[in-house]
């Protein structure tokens, strides 16, 4: 009786945690990071978390409407934050602009981007969230989907303890191979956009 009242919580929640893949941005979070006192990571973490969470909520009500009212798909929607990313990712790769990069961003806040969207709320939790909430409803899907938000959290804030076994050298190439993710992450988004748009026709 129990397991079956929790069943659909559980349902929603798998899709959007491996929507959200949290272990992935791990990385990317520490380079971007790096030149950070502990109280800017925290501070960056937790809007970056917070302003992912809502921009999923707010689009799980109105997203669609808007999309639709624009002509833009999700598919396109894939296809520019991707190719944001990637773009992104080649300039974090030039010699010092990673610093340069966190300095000069901190008051625009990076936890906005690319954290919080689109690398923690991104268009595959998007499209995950409404699919749910049309099958499940929205109480459920918010549910689960405020947990993840928690557990990214924990997750990014914890992260912090691999600079205190890897130390800061280690953690500066570190990330400079998280960059070389994050452009292929941002590949991999254009990548299912264009077959997105293909296979609409």
């Amino acid at each position: 009786m129990l397991l079956s009242y929790f069943k659909p919580y559980i349902v929603t929640f798998i899709p959007i945690f491996f929507a959200i893949d949290i272990i992935g941005t791990i990385p990317i979070f520490l380079g971007l990071t790096e030149n950070l006192n502990q109280k800017q990571k925290v501070k960056v973490l937790t809007d970056s978390v917070i302003i992912a969470g809502l921009s999923a909520i707010i689009f799980a009500f109105v997203g669609k409407l808007i999309l639709d009212s624009l002509g833009i798909t999700i598919d396109d929607f894939k296809i520019a934050g991707g190719v944001l990313l990637f773009i992104l990712s080649v300039y974090l790769l030039m010699p010092g602009k990673s610093k340069d990069f966190v300095t000069n961003s901190l008051e625009e806040d990076i936890g906005v981007f690319p954290l919080a969207t689109p690398l923690i709320t991104g268009p595959a939790v998007l499209v995950t969230t409404i699919m749910l909430i049309d099958t499940f409803g929205l109480l459920t899907t918010l549910t689960s989907l405020i947990v993840n938000m928690v557990i990214a959290w924990l997750a990014l804030r914890y992260s912090m303890l691999v600079v205190k076994i890897i130390g800061r050298s280690g953690v500066k190439a570190f990330s400079k191979i998280s960059y070389i993710f994050l452009g292929a992450i941002g590949i991999m988004i254009v990548r299912q956009g264009i077959a997105g748009v293909l296979f609409s026709f």
